[in-house]
């Protein structure tokens, strides 16, 4: 059976160096997403999208190992953050904020894959976002990203370092602030939590 690691395959863009400011350009990759808006902390629709998400990456998964022989590790969530009119990601605007959740699929997922995924993911369970979960390609292109340990709630120090470390090498916003969760606050002590901090970019001219 033929086996697939993502993150090995893309180690440049989902394992940065801790503490250090790094410039990728990230090709266009196929993603589950499911849009949503408000504080993830008290939204409904956060954790409804979340359990749509992990279902139909898992259902895919199976249905790979099952169908086309392959086997692979299912990615972790990633979350795109932004606040309407704004250039730069307000980490107080937490009631303004819109958001996009997703993981990533390796490229042998199609859209019939999906599609007869969410049908038989439907048939099992009751799931809110299923309808609105969608399968698309996302190219973000030149990005700063590092890797940011601690607690969520803790991150505006190094965003505001990235930020400026942007201003500071020539470039300007080019996109939407991207955050990849490697742990599970669940299982994973909030210091102990890593997370892939990212900016599309453009040089300024």
């Amino acid at each position: 059976m033929t086996k697939i690691d993502l993150r090995k395959e893309l180690k440049h863009l989902y394992a940065p160096p801790p503490g250090e400011f790094t410039l990728v350009d990230v090709p266009p990759l196929p993603f589950l997403m499911v849009d949503g808006k408000g504080d993830p902390n008290v939204s409904p629709a956060f954790q409804d999208a979340m359990q749509a998400l992990y279902g139909m990456a898992y259902t895919l998964k199976f249905t790979a190992k099952k169908e086309l022989g392959v086997d692979y590790t299912v990615m972790g969530l990633e979350g795109l953050w932004w606040t309407e009119g704004a250039t730069e990601f307000d980490l107080q605007a937490t009631e303004q904020w819109l958001w996009t959740l997703m993981i990533l699929q390796p490229s042998l997922i199609t859209a019939e894959m999906v599609e007869a995924a969410r049908a038989e993911l439907a048939r099992k369970k009751e799931l809110p976002a299923l309808s609105h979960l969608r399968f698309e390609t996302y190219h973000e292109g030149l990005s700063i990203q590092t890797m940011y340990v601690g607690a969520y709630a803790d991150e505006g120090p190094t965003i505001a370092r990235m930020h400026q470390f942007i201003r500071d090498q020539g470039y300007t916003f080019n996109g939407r602030h991207h955050e990849i969760y490697l742990g599970d606050p669940r299982r994973t002590a909030p210091e102990k939590l890593r997370t892939i901090l990212r900016q599309p970019v453009r040089k300024i001219q």
